[in-house]
Formats: C-alpha cells, structure tokens, sequence
C-alpha cells in the first residue's frame, strides 16, 4: 500500500509546484491592475475627447492587452507626400498630447507608414528618396509637436516603417488612404 501513496504524493508534489510557479505576489498583482486601471482610464479619455475625430474616422483608439494604440490617417495629418503637418492637425496633436503628457512614465512610440506609391520628384529634390523616409518624417513630425506640447522627450521613440504592414489593399485609393497613417502607441512603464 506504501507503494501506491509514495507516486499520489509525488503527483500532489509537482502540481503544487507547478500551481504555485503560476501565482504572483499580491504586489505584483496590485501594480498591473492599477497599470490595467491606468490604461483603461487614458483609453477613455481618448475616446471622449477625440470623438469627433473617430466619428469621423481620422482617428482610431484600440485598446491591446498591455498598451494603448491610437491611429491617426494621413489625410488628417499631412497633405499628400508631405510631412510637415496644417495647424488643424496640430489641434488634434495637442488634444492627443494633453491627454499623454500627463503619463510621464508611459513610453510612446510614434510610428510612421505609407502607402506603396513611388516617391515623387518633388519630395526627391528634398532628400526623401524612399517611402520608409517620409514615414520617419511623419513619426518624427508628430513626436516633435507632442514634445513641445508638454509629453517628456525621454519616454518618446519613433519609427518609420514605410508602405511595411498594410492595413488595406494598396490597390485603391481608399486602401492606400487606410496604409498612410501613423499610430501612437503607449507601451507600459518607461523606468
């Protein structure tokens, strides 16, 4: 019979182990529900504030398990195959930016991307000989004007991605419209 209690208890043994090695400590616990919270919170914000931009679809807030993205298109920011962004666009910038500034230990990372239609003469004469440059431009663009509306430059990266991960087919104007965008995504704790 000893025989028979000796494996049940080395079973009982590893699962406990295994069970235990799933658990975290109440602290741990405590800080991802308030970073949960946190998120949750600012998710919102967006939403309510840049209701008007979402409605009319210039905008996009997702909520993603440990971040937030927020999609903005092109033809709210930039006129077509520039970077430099009108003063409307600044306004939707700097309701973005009071909302972010806020969260100074929140990394943000402004991602720029095109569509797959060539870059023109006009933007080669200014030195933007790829579409993966002028998506850097436009990431940088908008990072500089969130900077001078209070978010910290330290938590702030960006990077162009080019006509790399379409949302929409390029192969309408709507589509490609859907691929020139740029996203701001908050990204957890920048410590």
């Amino acid at each position: 019979m000893s025989k028979l209690k000796c494996p049940a208890l080395s079973t009982i043994a590893i699962a406990s182990v295994v069970m235990l090695a799933g658990c975290v400590s109440q602290q741990t616990y405590e800080a991802q529900v308030q970073k949960t919270d946190a998120l949750q919170q600012k998710y919102d914000q967006l939403n309510q504030q840049m209701s008007s931009e979402i409605a009319a679809k210039e905008l996009h807030v997702e909520r993603l398990q440990n971040a937030l993205r927020v999609t903005i298109n092109d033809q709210l920011l930039f006129p077509s195959g520039d970077w430099q962004m009108p003063a409307d666009a600044q306004q939707s910038i700097s309701k973005i930016a009071k909302i972010l500034a806020p969260m100074q230990q929140t990394r943000i990372n402004v991602n720029g991307y095109t569509d797959n239609v060539p870059i023109g003469p006009g933007l080669m004469r200014q030195g933007v000989t790829s579409n993966l440059i002028l998506s850097q431009k436009r990431a940088e663009n908008v990072a500089q004007y969130m900077i001078s509306q209070g978010v910290s430059p330290a938590l702030v990266s960006t990077q162009g991605f080019g006509d790399a991960d379409p949302v929409a087919s390029n192969d309408t104007a709507e589509g490609r419209a859907q691929n020139r965008r740029v996203e701001i995504v908050l990204a957890g704790s920048g410590n």
